[in-house]
């Protein structure tokens, strides 16, 4: 074979394996709605099944460019299959969504510090739906809060168990090598 079939070869590996884990977070996220309905908040967010994980863990795998394209797809894949809250801006749509699962491909930048990626990819997710908070549901702010500190403590209560959930599982599948696992 030639380089540039070998190098198509491993591309076509990558993007279906970003397949499979968009397929799997998806699935994990879609049973947390429909047995875990009461971990799901009115404005939106959840904590999930560890639906975060096989992004998080592609991440982890292949690097920053094809950890965010997962968290972008996944991301848009969320929007599509799952009762979401959207508002009528097409800004929020992008920072809820693609912008913010997207984020989670961040993890890939410290391949070698599993549970410092967990940590940058999922504040990364905060901050655009912390800004989303901010900017598009300030008037659901608890009475007597102010948007700023409403939108970090709502985004908060769900994505900070999610990142515990998520921690503990890349620490498990990291102490048992699994990161690189061939798939």
């Amino acid at each position: 074979m030639s380089k540039i079939s070998i190098e198509k070869v491993k591309e076509a590996r990558i993007l279906a394996e970003l397949s499979v884990m968009v397929a799997v977070a998806a699935a994990l996220h879609y049973l947390s709605r429909v047995f875990l309905p009461f971990l799901h908040l009115p404005q939106g967010g959840s904590i999930t099944a560890a639906s975060l994980v096989p992004i998080l863990w592609f991440a982890l795998r292949r690097g920053l460019r094809w950890g965010v394209e997962a968290g972008v797809v996944f991301g848009l894949v969320d929007l599509a299959i799952t009762e979401t809250f959207v508002e009528t801006n097409p800004i929020q749509i992008l920072l809820d969504y693609p912008l913010a699962f997207g984020a989670l491909g961040l993890a890939g930048a410290f391949k070698k510090q599993p549970l410092i990626g967990v940590g940058v990819g999922i504040a990364g997710r905060f901050v655009f739906h912390f800004i989303s908070g901010i900017v598009f549901f300030y008037m659901y702010a608890w009475p007597g809060w102010h948007p700023v500190p409403y939108s970090a403590a709502y985004n908060a209560t769900y994505l900070v168990p999610e990142f515990i959930i998520s921690a503990i599982i890349i620490y498990i599948i990291d102490k048992r090598k699994l990161i690189d696992i061939y798939l």
